[in-house]
């Protein structure tokens, strides 16, 4: 199981016009602890950015599971309510989970999840389906 966490990078980021802004960026990096967090995502981000970088923030991200779909370029968050009855007392019990999803846009974020959920077994029904300000998300590197 994956522990992801969320990573704010702050650096000069050139504008258009030339002019260099001072910018924090959110970024989810799956890692063992907050020190390979921000280990990792130093990393990962040393080639992209000319100049110096600093980690701001690392924190720990609720997010239960990632459905990653290629060519897409925007991450939404949807917050599932799973529902599951208790096989002794028949009571219905409502359990949350929030799962980041892969796309280019709502519609398409919303058929993503759709097509990642298929096969499941457990009733479900979407809370809420936004945008996040996500830049990127790296998963554990697989070593042969």
């Amino acid at each position: 199981m994956a522990n992801w966490f969320e990573c704010k990078v702050r650096y000069d980021k050139l504008q258009e016009n030339g002019a260099a802004k001072k910018v924090t960026e959110p970024y989810l990096v799956d890692a063992l602890s907050f020190t390979e967090a921000e280990a990792r995502i130093t990393e990962e981000q040393r080639p992209f950015i000319s100049g110096e970088f600093d980690v701001a923030a690392v924190k720990r991200s609720k997010i239960a599971e990632i459905a990653f779909f290629d060519e897409c370029d925007k991450w939404y968050l949807v917050k599932v309510g799973f529902i599951t009855v208790d096989e002794k007392s028949g009571v219905e019990k409502r359990s949350t989970s929030q799962i980041l999803v892969q796309a280019n846009g709502f519609k398409s974020a919303y058929d993503n999840f759709l097509e990642h959920m298929k096969g499941t077994m457990a009733d479900y029904d979407i809370i809420s389906l936004a945008e996040t300000p996500l830049i990127d998300v790296y998963r554990m590197k697989v070593v042969d």
